[in-house]
């Protein structure tokens, strides 16, 4: 009877150590899984996130900015400068007087139309002026041809109805063009145009001889006078 029991006894701690090594096992190959299985779904994962999402295409906003590198320098050709205006070239006289800049300038051997039309009104309102009055004269022309009350140019200016008395019938007298006078005015018609000399009565836009008293001086402010003439703005 002992020895049954013992026999029994003997096949049951067997039977227990098998099972519990049988757990061990399994215990280990349940760990194995949890420490590996993470890893596995991330990998999992991704493909599956590559197989639903593909990379997003630039839009067209986006390629037209997108930076391209040239592997070759770039030059950028640099436009030709201007040469430098006639106007400059009379600046640049370093006269301390107007004489001296008159002597120092050419006369031009041909003038344009409005040109013209300023040297014909310095010539004949103040041909036997001094050099001061006959550039005021200039200037007033040119003044009144961008002050916007009056034609936008020269011509238009000099030729204007009831303005300069020595305009007659809408037509300029002859001018002698070999004389000196002619020369002087063609200088400073060029030198008041291009402003390369300061004048006491910039600004002014009406002038009268003083030997007459016309009624719309009253309403005028007086700036200068200037040999023959008193100038107003």
């Amino acid at each position: 009877m002992s020895r049954k029991l013992k026999g029994a006894s003997v096949m049951s701690l067997v039977a227990t150590l098998s099972v519990m090594m049988f757990g061990a096992e399994s215990s280990r190959a349940n760990a194995e899984v949890v420490n590996y299985a993470p890893e596995a779904v991330a990998a999992q994962t991704a493909e599956a996130i590559d197989m639903v999402a593909p990379a997003p295409t630039p839009t067209e906003d986006e390629s037209e900015t997108r930076t391209v590198f040239v592997s070759e320098p770039m030059v950028q050709t640099v436009p030709p400068q201007p040469e430098p205006a006639e106007e400059t070239a009379l600046a640049a006289h370093g006269a301390n007087t107007l004489g001296e800049l008159v002597s120092s300038v050419d006369a031009p051997a041909t003038l344009d139309e409005q040109l013209k039309c300023l040297a014909g009104a310095i010539y004949f309102e103040s041909k036997g002026e001094s050099l001061a009055g006959q550039l005021a004269v200039g200037r007033v022309v040119i003044a009144r041809a961008e002050s916007g009350k009056f034609p936008d140019s020269y011509c238009g200016v000099v030729y204007q109805r009831s303005q300069f008395s020595f305009v007659r019938g809408g037509r300029m007298p002859r001018i002698n063009t070999a004389s000196r006078a002619w020369e002087k005015a063609k200088k400073l018609a060029l030198i008041a145009h291009q402003d390369a000399w300061e004048s006491e009565i910039d600004g002014a836009l009406y002038f009268h001889a003083r030997y007459v008293a016309p009624g719309w001086r009253n309403r005028m402010t007086k700036l200068a006078q200037i040999d023959n003439h008193i100038f107003y703005r």
